[in-house]
């Protein structure tokens, strides 16, 4: 009976929600038409000739004119490109594109842009017509709010994508195109692409669209360029020509890795390799791949202030790594034929997580950073994953979705949420192979093997070799056999509350916390960041202000989050050594942490009685003699 009367009641309710929406108007879905034409792995017909002009470096305007053949009469597609490489997601700054006008035979032809892909424009191409010319600006950054500045007062940053649109249809290695910048009077201009030059104005050689795309532009009124090798430079631009001192023994340094590099992985994927380093507070920091060439943007003082710690000196051995381990050798997923097609990340624990490994070796074998100081920074990178909460529900390979997820924005809970961690946990799963492949050959194996095999072969090739998850599980097989599929399954597609420690303990080293911190972690502090990550769950960077927090720490319990500043600690006014002390004096318990914090316009007191002291990570060698870290970390 009861049965009987529940049945009923469900039919009722379904009944009179039927009868509630005959009432209503019930739209259906308009299809979503195939506009764009897919991309062909054929001859694009003619040249396209591209035209910028880049000398108004005060209001940071870009005035592009391009020359575009046309195949035959009738409807066109011209893209901006969307997914850019490197940066693993749709960063096209196609917002920045104003004053679009295309013309054919010297009349405007109107344009409509796609609905659904914004960053397509249609025409139709008169009967007769052999070429359509498109004017517009890129109207570059003048404020951080914007994205990232890429004109300065004195250097600006070219990147192709930004000033040039091309026909859809065509596999972009397909389409030639030759470029054409002037720039302001007195400049000199880089870049993986030759040109030739008179006075301001660069002719760059003719490419395909592809090949430009990856050839990205520094340029600035104070330069030097420093030879590394018979196939490498060093080009460095600055705000300022004292930034461009370098001593015989940084230069030294830098030539070094070039050295270390070949050494590794027995072969060069270029004809020519350009660094491009801009030292700028003025222009946007940046650190993006190529294949011929990368892009380097750090802070003042990198060559003047070389004693002070490591600083940024990482970037450029892990940026050249890329033109073996993400340009060279790819993820079969990641490879499109256009910059309209997704790309797919899953291979980023590779692509980005062993040029991390490699990057810290490097910097290592090169002397660009010291050995203690590279151990260190290994140590503070695996204290740092192993804290984050984030780990109980997420495994890392769906981290390799953030660069889409999130857009590199900041994030209010990164020890819940995870972030980009394919780079860092990549490293140290990398770290565990390498010490998992000494200890099943008896030292006579490692990651350097690895190395050869799948990245030394076809000097000279710059082209694209991609691979899969079967691909790296046989070559590690061929280096030593083992359950490598199994091994990589459980540290990349499942989830772990702990990360990676093997690399460090099965290679004669292990990561402790003292309470102080290491020479590389002083060195941080001195840009502004004072670490409680380890004891009060927080950091906090300049004039106070929170920069991180650990979810389920005790800054966490006290309700503190990223919108807080520290005000005061026990009624002194907070400075990293006030609170510091406060850390300390309570490690018995008598003097609990008691802060002034401030929330927008709202102040409130929040009581920390955390008892546990200073705490900050760092390596520490196990017993005698040389381990597999050890070697890992020589020169060659």
């Amino acid at each position: 009976m009861h049965r009987r009367l529940a049945l009923a009641a469900v039919l009722f309710a379904s009944s009179a929600a039927a009868l509630a929406q005959q009432g209503n108007t019930l739209p259906q879905p308009l299809p979503i038409e195939a506009t764009i034409p897919a991309p062909r792995d054929v001859d694009y017909p003619g040249v396209i000739r591209l035209d910028v002009d880049a000398t108004d470096v005060d209001r940071a305007i870009w005035r592009v004119k391009e020359t575009i053949p046309v195949a035959e009469a009738g409807r066109m597609t011209l893209l901006m490109p969307a997914w850019l490489p490197g940066n693993h997601a749709p960063r096209g700054q196609i917002e920045k594109l104003a004053g679009l006008v295309i013309r054919a035979n010297g009349r405007v032809i109107p344009w409509t842009r796609d609905p659904v892909d914004v960053y397509a424009f249609h025409i139709d191409v008169p009967a007769g017509v052999k070429s359509i010319e498109a004017s517009f600006d890129f109207l570059s950054a003048t404020k951080a709010d914007q994205g990232r500045i890429m004109v300065a007062p004195n250097m600006l940053n070219l990147q192709w994508e930004a000033v040039s649109l091309y026909p859809a249809g065509y596999y972009t290695r397909r389409i030639p195109i030759q470029a054409n910048v002037k720039y302001p009077a007195g400049w000199t201009a880089a870049s993986g692409l030759p040109a030739t030059k008179n006075g301001p104005f660069y002719a760059y050689q003719q490419t395909s669209y592809e090949t430009l795309q990856d050839s990205p532009v520094f340029a600035g009124r104070y330069y030097r360029e420093f030879k590394l090798s018979p196939r490498v430079d060093l080009n460095v631009f600055a705000d300022k020509p004292e930034e461009l001192e370098a001593t015989p023994e940084q230069v030294a340094a830098h030539q070094r890795l070039v050295e270390q590099s070949v050494k590794l992985f027995g072969a060069q994927h270029y004809d020519r390799y350009e660094f491009l380093l801009a030292i700028t507070d003025q222009m946007g920091g940046i650190g993006l791949e190529h294949h011929r060439s990368s892009e380097n943007g750090v802070p003042s003082g990198y060559f003047t202030k070389w004693n002070d710690g490591p600083g940024r000196r990482n970037l450029l051995p892990h940026e050249f790594t890329h033109s073996w381990d993400g340009k060279f050798r790819r993820g079969a997923d990641l490879w499109t034929p256009d910059f309209k097609t997704p790309m797919r990340n899953s291979m980023l624990w590779v692509y980005e997580g062993q040029t991390q490994f490699w990057g810290y070796v490097l910097q290592a074998r090169s002397g660009l950073v010291s050995k203690a100081d590279t151990l260190d920074m290994l140590a503070a990178i695996y204290a740092g994953l192993d804290s984050r909460p984030g780990r109980d529900w997420r495994p890392l390979i769906d981290t390799t979705n953030d660069p889409i997820i999130s857009a590199r924005r900041p994030k209010g809970w990164v020890s819940w949420q995870r972030s980009e961690d394919y780079y860092n946990e990549g490293l140290l799963i990398w770290l565990e192979a390498d010490a998992k492949l000494r200890e099943l050959s008896g030292g006579k194996k490692s990651m350097d093997d690895f190395a050869r095999a799948f990245f030394g072969m076809r000097d000279g090739d710059w082209g694209v070799l991609t691979y899969d998850l079967d691909e790296v599980v046989r070559t590690l097989e061929g280096v030593q056999p083992y359950d490598w599929r199994g091994f990589l399954d459980a540290r990349v597609y499942q989830v772990n509350k702990r990360a990676p420690v093997a690399g460090f303990e099965a290679n004669g080293y292990r990561v402790v916390f003292t309470e102080e911190p290491s020479p590389y972690l002083k060195s941080t502090e001195k840009e502004g960041t004072a670490d409680f990550f380890y004891s009060l769950g927080m950091t906090i960077g300049k004039e106070g202000a929170v920069s991180a927090v650990r979810w389920d720490g005790p800054a966490f319990e006290q309700k503190i989050d990223v919108a807080t500043t520290v005000v005061s600690v026990n009624g002194a006014a907070y400075t990293p050594e006030v609170l510091r002390a406060a850390v300390t004096a309570n490690k018995g318990g008598q003097a609990p942490i008691r802060l002034l914090l401030k929330h927008d316009d709202r102040y409130r007191e929040a009581v920390i009685d955390y008892r546990g002291g200073l705490r900050y990570p760092r390596a520490q060698k196990i017993g005698t003699g040389e381990g597999g870290l050890d070697r890992l970390l020589s020169a060659k």
